[in-house]
């Protein structure tokens, strides 16, 4: 378990390195925290991830979303297809992004280039100390949170204050986190969601509960790095999808496909076997892989999804995520850089 100095001079490094650029179905191992009404508060418990090598404890997933208008012989019905950034792993070079950086150097393109921009969500793993969902308790009670980049801004900043002088994810000295839903305009709002100003223990439970089930390898629920007929298949889709055709599954539904979709044969998994992983705010798809809970964290649309390209070099250098999420907040801190400089 990395310390928390640790991950502040990681942090830090990253910040300021030059060249940097802007387990089973229904197991309920998915906390549903965008489920809480509005004006309620859920507490958080993060725990380490069991990968040695993960300095953080969480793992950072890029998706990319192609919509079409319809289906080859299915319904004429606005359709989205989730896939893999392959930026997402080291030294890959994404066909769709290599294509979208130069929209944004034209105005009237970036708004199309922003719709293909990678979305980025974060994957935690702890004990939900406080729920206020009528819900079960699942038999193992170690549960994994999908975080979008408004609530992660909120964690990865305490990370980096002083007055925060012990790792949060301690079993003994660490901090909770309440994650509080508000509301602005017609989209949930996390803003005012804080840490604990007091460090607390883990229960006896929940020691107990960890021998028992053990903690989760992260990076298993990150999806599957696409073959190279898998790759082909994202470029050409990314293609259809901006020239407004059909999705065709007779092409491409043995890679990825709708939500839902029959195509009668082995499609490509984007995730580890019978793991499913939700949709982030801007991704209301499932990966292909299997069914996913078709509910999101309702956030407003985060423009950090999409920086200038000048901000983040082209694939031919190694790309952001690789390792288990080691260089997985890089990117994050350079775009918040160059926000806050612009």
């Amino acid at each position: 378990m990395a310390s928390l100095q640790e991950i502040r001079a990681k942090l830090q490094s990253m910040e300021s390195k030059p060249g940097s650029s802007s387990p089973a179905q229904g197991d309920k191992a998915i906390y549903p925290f965008w489920n809480i009404d509005e004006g309620t508060s859920t507490v958080l418990r993060f725990l380490p991830d069991s990968d040695p090598n993960n300095t953080f404890f969480w793992v950072e997933r890029q998706m990319i979303r192609l919509t079409f208008p319809g289906i080859v012989g299915g319904e004429q019905k606005p359709t989205t297809v989730q896939v893999p950034c392959m930026e997402m792993f080291a030294g890959e070079t994404c066909p769709v992004l290599t294509e979208v950086r130069p929209w944004f150097k034209d105005p009237s393109l970036e708004d199309m280039g922003r719709k293909y921009w990678k979305k980025r969500s974060y994957i935690f793993q702890g004990f939900v100390n406080e729920n206020p969902l009528n819900e079960d308790t699942p038999e193992n009670p170690v549960r994994r949170f999908v975080i979008g980049p408004q609530i992660f801004n909120i964690i990865k900043s305490a990370l980096m204050d002083p007055d925060m002088e012990n790792l949060p994810t301690d079993y003994v000295a660490g901090t909770d986190f309440r994650l509080a839903k508000t509301t602005k305009g017609q989209y949930a709002d996390y803003s005012t969601s804080k840490w604990a100003r007091k460090e607390t223990a883990l229960s006896e439970e929940q020691l107990a509960a960890i021998d028992t089930h053990g903690l989760h390898n992260l990076n298993d629920y990150l999806p599957a790095k696409p073959t190279p007929e898998g790759v082909q298949a994202i470029a050409e889709m990314f293609e259809a999808s901006v020239n407004g055709e059909l999705y065709d599954p007779a092409r491409w539904g043995q890679f990825y496909k709708p939500y839902g979709l029959d195509v009668g044969t082995q499609t490509q998994a984007t995730v580890a076997p019978a793991q499913t992983v939700p949709a982030t705010p801007t991704e209301s798809v499932a990966p292909v892989s299997a069914p996913a809970p078709a509910v999101a964290e309702t956030t407003a649309p985060v423009v950090e999804t999409a920086p200038a390209p000048v901000a983040e070099p082209v694939a031919t250098a190694p790309a952001e995520g690789g390792e288990g999420g080691k260089k997985s907040a890089d990117d994050i801190l350079n775009m918040i850089r160059n926000r806050q400089s612009s």
